[in-house]
C-alpha cells in the first residue's frame, strides 16, 4: 500500500510530521482532520531499493526512506527559486477586494480536499497580480519555514489586521480553517459594504457642494472685473451691495497667499492637536456629537462592534482577547479609552453589558439586547442580531442625511448665487436710472434742473 509522508498542525499549533499507509491522498487528508490536525503537506513516499539503511553507527536513517533519499531540510526548508518573487518587506499592501478573492478561493480549495501549502501553491500560480503573488509567495514560504499560518499572516500586518490573523489561529486550533476563512469573508464583506453605503450615500451632496463653490469662485472671479471695468467708464456710485462684493473681489485677488497661509497654519496646528493624545480623544468625542455626522458614525461603530464580537465570539475567541481585538479596529480614541475601562470591569467580574451600560457609551437598547443574550447564553447569535438591527438604522440615517443634505446645498448655493447677481444687478440698473433721470430733465425743458420751490422763466418768456 502507498504511503504518504505528511506535516500538519495540531490543535496546540505544534506540528506533527509522521507517515500513513493510506489508498490515495484523499484518505490520507481524511486520516489527518480526524486526529483533530490541519494538514500542511502530504508527499508520496518513493520506495528505495533499500527498506532501511544505517549510518556508522548502525541506527536506522527512517528519513531517508520517508523522504525518497532527499534530506529534510531540502524538502521543507528549500530556498526560492531565482524567478520566484522577492520577499515582501511589511510595507506590502494590496486592495480589499484582492484580500476578499484571495481569502475565499483558499477556503474553497481548502474545503476540495487539498493542504493548506497545496492551495497557496495554487493561488500564486493563479492570481495573476503582482502583489498578490507576492503575498502568497510569502505565506507560502512562511509554512515552507515551519511556521504556522496565522503566524506568517502576522508577518505581512498591512494586508491582514489583527482581527484576520487572530481568527484563523482560532480556526487552526478547532481544525475548522476552511469553515473559518468563509466566515472571515462574511464579515469582510459586510464591513466594505457598510463603508461603501456611507460613502455612495454621500458622493452625491459632496458634488454639489464642489459645482455650488466652483460656480460662486466663477461670479466673483470673472464677472466682477467686468463690472468694475464698467462702472470706471461711466464714473457712477456704486451701491453698498456691489461695493461689498468689489472689497470681497480685491481680497480674494490680491490677499489669496494670506488665506493660504491662514489654511495651511489651521492644517498644522490640527495635526498638532490630533497628534497629542488629550487632543485627539477631545476631537474623536468631538465627532460624535456633531449633529447628523456624529449619529452615523455612532450607528456606524455600534454595528461594527456587534458583528465583530459576535464573529469572534463564535469561533472560539475568549470574551477578554475579543475585546482587545475590537478596541484596536474602534478608530476612535475616545471610545477605545471607554473599551478598556469596560475591559476592567469585566475582569474585576462584571458583565459586558453592565459595564458598557455603565460608561454610557451604547444605548440602553444596544445593552439589553445583549444582557438577553448574556442570560440565553446565545450571546454570538445576539450580537449578530443587533448588528443587523443597527446596520438598518444607519441605512435610514444615511438615507434620510442623503436626501437632506442636497437640497440645503442647493439653497445655499442659490442664495450665494443671489446675492453676487444682485451685487452686480444693482449697479447696473443704478447708472441705468441716472441715465434715464438725465434723459428726462433734457427733453422737458432742455435746462438743467431746477432746484425745489424756485421758477426761472425761458427765454421765450422773458421776451
Amino acid at each position: 500500500m502507498p504511503q504518504f509522508a505528511y506535516r500538519a498542525r495540531n490543535s496546540q499549533g505544534g506540528l506533527v510530521e509522521g507517515v500513513l499507509d493510506c489508498a490515495d491522498r484523499a484518505v490520507a487528508i481524511r486520516q489527518i482532520e480526524s486526529q483533530q490536525c490541519i494538514p500542511v503537506r502530504i508527499e508520496l513516499v518513493e520506495p528505495e531499493p533499500k527498506a532501511i539503511q544505517r549510518d556508522g553507527a548502525g541506527g536506522p536513517i527512517f528519513m531517508q526512506r520517508i523522504w525518497g533519499g532527499r534530506k529534510p531540510e531540502t524538502q521543507f526548508g528549500k530556498k526560492s527559486p531565482p524567478d520566484s518573487p522577492a520577499a515582501p518587506t511589511k510595507n506590502l499592501k494590496i486592495p480589499h477586494g484582492q484580500l476578499l478573492i484571495f481569502t475565499e478561493q483558499l477556503a474553497h480549495l481548502l474545503q476540495a480536499g487539498m493542504t493548506l501549502d497545496e492551495a497557496l501553491s495554487v493561488l500564486e500560480k493563479r492570481l495573476k497580480q503582482p502583489r498578490v503573488q507576492q503575498m502568497t509567495h510569502t505565506l507560502h514560504q512562511g509554512l515552507v519555514d515551519g511556521r504556522s499560518f496565522s503566524q506568517a499572516l502576522s508577518e505581512l500586518p498591512r494586508i491582514f489586521p489583527p482581527l484576520y490573523v487572530n481568527l484563523v489561529a482560532a480556526g487552526e486550533a478547532s481544525g475548522a480553517l476552511p469553515q473559518i476563512l468563509l466566515r472571515v469573508v462574511k464579515h469582510l464583506t459586510q464591513a466594505k459594504e457598510l463603508r461603501d453605503r456611507v460613502q455612495q450615500a454621500l458622493i452625491y451632496p459632496a458634488f454639489l457642494a464642489l459645482a455650488g463653490a466652483v460656480l460662486v469662485t466663477i461670479f466673483i472671479t470673472f464677472m466682477v472685473p467686468q463690472l468694475s471695468g464698467f462702472m470706471a467708464q461711466t464714473g457712477g456710485a456704486l451701491p453698498l451691495p456691489t461695493r461689498i462684493l468689489l472689497q470681497i473681489h480685491h481680497a480674494i485677488t490680491g490677499y489669496w497667499w494670506v488665506g493660504l497661509l491662514i489654511l495651511v497654519g489651521a492644517i498644522i496646528g490640527f495635526r498638532a492637536l490630533v497628534r497629542s493624545e488629550e487632543g485627539r480623544i477631545g476631537w474623536d468625542r468631538f465627532r460624535l456629537l456633531v449633529p447628523g455626522y456624529g449619529r452615523v458614525i455612532r450607528h456606524s461603530y455600534y454595528a461594527q462592534f456587534s458583528r465583530t464580537l459576535g464573529t469572534l465570539i463564535e469561533n472560539g475567541i475568549p470574551l477578554l482577547r475579543a475585546l482587545d481585538l475590537v478596541t484596536e479596529i474602534a478608530g476612535n480614541r475616545f471610545l477605545e479609552l471607554k473599551l478598556r475601562e469596560v475591559r476592567r470591569a469585566v475582569i474585576d467580574g462584571a458583565t459586558l453589558s453592565a459595564a458598557l451600560q455603565e460608561q454610557k457609551m451604547f444605548p440602553d437598547l444596544f445593552t439589553d439586547m445583549m444582557a438577553v443574550g448574556e442570560q440565553t447564553g446565545h450571546f454570538a447569535e445576539t450580537m449578530q442580531a443587533i448588528a443587523d438591527v443597527y446596520e438598518r438604522e444607519l441605512d435610514r440615517s444615511v438615507g434620510v442625511i442623503s436626501q437632506l443634505i442636497p437640497p440645503i446645498i442647493i439653497v445655499i448655493i442659490a442664495v450665494l448665487v443671489g446675492l453676487v447677481v444682485f451685487s452686480i444687478l444693482s449697479a447696473v440698473f443704478e447708472e441705468l436710472n441716472v441715465k434715464s433721470r438725465c434723459s428726462c430733465d433734457l427733453l422737458c425743458c432742455g435746462l438743467p434742473r431746477r432746484r425745489a420751490g424756485s421758477f426761472e422763466r425761458g427765454p421765450a418768456l422773458a421776451r
